[in-house]
């Protein structure tokens, strides 16, 4: 059975600072059999190497390739779409190290795109600067429509909320990239080189991770160590494949998979396309 997880991390494998009970056993499991998997995460503050060392430090013994964020997938499309461009940003290293890897320069004048992620230093000064670049003709882009933040002393403000603003302000809908956005669900996937069929979302937020994997046609499924209580269910009209307590109960992923998901969802799709040139 060829497979692969595509995991969410703050509610998923730790909360705040914390390992959940269980997490490392099923990454473990994973590793040891040879299963595809990569983190994902909305938050674009951090570069890959940095969440890496993050979880290495929780016990999780991952490296880079195991990480893709939100700041990865928009520098790729920003990339796509105009090669060599510039970007004014509103945002922290993660972000910034993504666009200089994807061949774009920081600019405080007339960019092509302003983009906005999380920061924690956002001032009224760089929003002014933002809404009269947007009003310019910049292109408005998000790494992720998030509308806040959990940390150790409560919630902050996300990127969501900072999008927000400027779109009140501008009258100009920005692009988002994170999830719950194809463009991020599609890319992580290739990024294992999995077929739709092959691939399971493991989260804990219905509006991002199970939203973006219901709409991509992959497997979900929704963990309860975070945002979302099973109560909360009968407010979406979508739903996941399956529910745990937490991860783990996914300690044997293949008799999970087996056993708690759509019998043939994943297994009976041998059928694989040519690459696209």
């Amino acid at each position: 059975m060829s497979v692969g997880f595509l995991i969410d991390m703050d509610g998923v494998i730790y909360r705040g600072g914390e390992l959940i009970a269980g997490a490392d056993r099923f990454i473990n499991a994973l590793l040891r059999e040879h299963i595809p998997f990569i983190f994902l995460t909305n938050n674009s503050q951090r570069a890959r190497r940095d969440v890496a060392t993050k979880l290495q430090r929780l016990g999780i013994d991952v490296n880079e390739r195991h990480i893709f964020t939100c700041a990865m997938a928009t520098a790729r499309f920003l990339a796509d779409r105009k090669p060599r461009g510039t970007a004014y940003v509103i945002g922290e290293g993660g972000l910034l190290q993504a666009l200089h890897q994807n061949g774009y320069s920081i600019v405080d004048h007339d960019p092509d795109f302003v983009v906005v992620g999380e920061g924690r230093t956002v001032t009224l000064d760089a929003l002014e600067q933002a809404v009269s670049l947007i009003l310019g003709g910049a292109k408005l882009i998000a790494t992720n429509l998030d509308p806040n933040c959990p940390t150790r002393n409560g919630t902050r403000p996300g990127c969501g909320a900072t999008v927000a603003y400027l779109e009140t302000v501008t009258g100009i809908q920005a692009f988002s990239v994170g999830k719950p956005s194809p463009i991020m669900m599609r890319a992580a996937r290739k990024e294992l080189g999995l077929l739709t069929s092959e691939t399971v979302m493991v989260g804990d937020t219905m509006q991002t991770d199970i939203l973006g994997g219901v709409q991509m046609g992959y497997r979900t499924v929704l963990t309860l160590t975070g945002t979302t209580r099973r109560e909360d269910l009968d407010h979406y009209a979508y739903v996941p494949d399956t529910i745990v307590e937490s991860v783990a109960e996914m300690e044997d992923p293949l008799a999970f998979l087996r056993t708690r998901l759509p019998k043939g969802k994943v297994e009976d799709d041998t059928v694989r396309l040519p690459a696209m040139a």
